[in-house]
């Protein structure tokens, strides 16, 4: 992923005079993540930042990681300089795939990625049906967003447990 046209895309959105009140806060929130990313080492958290720190409920969490998914599947790069095409995997999926994150009890977060056409799924490997790369990479997207918002304590412990799947199995833990 080019961080560059990503953090372009996301300041466009978030001063865009259209931008509904939800939508900029998730914008927000994944350049905060994205910036704290990128930022020189040993800079620390940044939980302040997306405001949903270690204590927080996981169900606001959820939410959170809901409205970031919208928010990637309809982020478009501004419309007032040269056009950068970079590729997103959860903005390049086929509209027909859904995303449903839910929690599992109190600890743990599922992102299930549902409805995916077999033709851009699955691939067929010796006659058994495999992930094909796209998929992969996909779940791969979700799981680094999920991940942003596991805040680790001062023991190293995670505040929740991730898994990306589709159903009947899991394709990130």
């Amino acid at each position: 992923m080019n961080a560059t046209a990503t953090i372009a895309r996301l300041r466009a959105l978030i001063d865009h005079p259209r931008t509904g009140a939800e939508e900029r806060d998730a914008a927000q929130r994944m350049l905060g993540r994205l910036l704290a990313r990128t930022a020189s080492p040993g800079r620390g958290s940044d939980t302040w930042r997306d405001g949903l720190g270690r204590h927080v409920r996981i169900d606001g969490i959820v939410d959170a990681i809901r409205t970031d998914i919208a928010v990637a599947r309809t982020l478009q790069p501004p419309s007032d300089g040269p056009e950068v095409l970079v590729h997103d995997a959860v903005r390049g999926a086929p509209e027909d795939v859904v995303f449903d994150v839910v929690a599992d009890g109190d600890a743990a977060i599922v992102v299930t990625i549902d409805a995916v056409p077999p033709a851009w799924g699955w691939v067929d490997d010796a006659g058994v049906p495999d992930v094909s790369p796209e998929l992969q990479g996909l779940a791969d997207r979700i799981a680094e967003l999920v991940n942003g918002y596991n805040h680790h304590g001062p023991d190293g412990t995670p505040r929740f447990f991730g898994r990306v799947r589709v159903p009947g199995r899991t394709l990130v833990w």
